[in-house]
């Protein structure tokens, strides 16, 4: 992807955590490889020569010292595609890249549009990214939320899972959603929107990932995260790739799920955790596995934080 052309974002409060989880861990390991290039390097220079160490830190550009020419990415801890659906795309042959060329998740088996009923014909990938500077370089040259166009869609997803129940990565999950309206929310849903992506490429809603076995973390839970636009309202989702189902023997993942929600409630929205949100169009977060979605509200088993 070609470096941005947009100021780089100043980010305050929530965000600012939420991006700089998502710098933490590449920054560790750009120090890491910088240490072994310099190792490297000067294994060769003889007596009296002097690596000039200010001179390479001069050299070293990013996208928030220089946002037209940084010569410096940051990983993130996976990489990421983005996809659209609004009115204008249904139905329509516009160019699109087939499911044929992404890389295969190990393990992981994609559904085509026929196993998903059709449904990903009128859905659109936008682009794939695996770095900080690339995901601002998309976040400041697309539309944001609050001016799309009714019944649109984004969808975040780790690269290689669709965001479609089907997906063997989302089949047995479910998902944390709000739903807040639209007249009361067209200056906040921005925002919003922006933390969500911040927390989920930054891997802050599962804490798991950095607690624990370092060498061999255990699997993210977030497969994607989810902006809909409707004639009344707005709705934010964050799909997870498990979902309990009541036993005894999954407290643990139930706990876990827990955690996901109220970080989302609490440090991503920024609603405290006592603080009711329910009312005319209006739902709290709450947690659905997919296949109670499938129900319909018959025996559906809500969390709700």
């Amino acid at each position: 992807m070609e470096a941005a052309t947009s100021t780089p974002s100043t980010l305050t409060g929530p965000a600012l955590q939420a991006s700089r989880a998502a710098l933490n861990a590449a920054l560790a390991d750009q120090a890491n490889n910088e240490t072994t290039a310099l190792t490297d390097d000067t294994a060769d220079l003889g007596e009296g020569q002097v690596v000039d160490m200010q001179a390479q830190a001069e050299g070293i550009k990013t996208v928030f010292s220089d946002p037209t020419n940084f010569n410096v990415k940051h990983p993130l801890y996976s990489p990421w595609t983005l996809w659209f659906d609004s009115p204008a795309t249904k139905g329509r042959n516009l160019p699109q890249t087939p499911m044929s060329a992404f890389p295969p998740t190990p393990g992981v088996t994609t559904p085509g549009a026929a196993a998903t009923g059709g449904w990903m014909d009128d859905i659109k990938r936008v682009i794939s990214f695996d770095s900080v500077e690339e995901f601002w370089g998309l976040y400041n040259n697309i539309v944001p939320p609050s001016q799309l166009p009714q019944k649109a869609n984004y969808y975040l997803f780790k690269e290689g899972i669709i965001p479609a129940w089907e997906d063997e990565a989302n089949k047995n999950g479910g998902k944390w959603s709000i739903q807040l309206p639209k007249d009361k929310n067209r200056g906040n849903v921005d925002r919003m929107w922006l933390y969500t992506m911040l927390a989920a490429i930054g891997e802050t809603f599962d804490p798991h990932l950095t607690q624990g076995d370092v060498a061999n973390p255990p699997q993210s839970l977030i497969t994607g995260v989810i902006v809909s636009t409707r004639p009344q309202f707005y709705r934010l989702s964050i799909w997870t790739r498990l979902a309990p189902n009541g036993g005894d023997e999954e407290a643990a993942l139930r706990t876990r799920i827990e955690g996901v929600g109220r970080h989302f409630k609490g440090t991503v929205l920024g609603y405290t955790e006592a603080q009711k949100l329910s009312g005319p169009l209006a739902t709290e977060v709450e947690f659905l596995s997919h296949k109670d979605s499938e129900k319909k509200g018959k025996g559906a088993k809500k969390i709700v934080v």
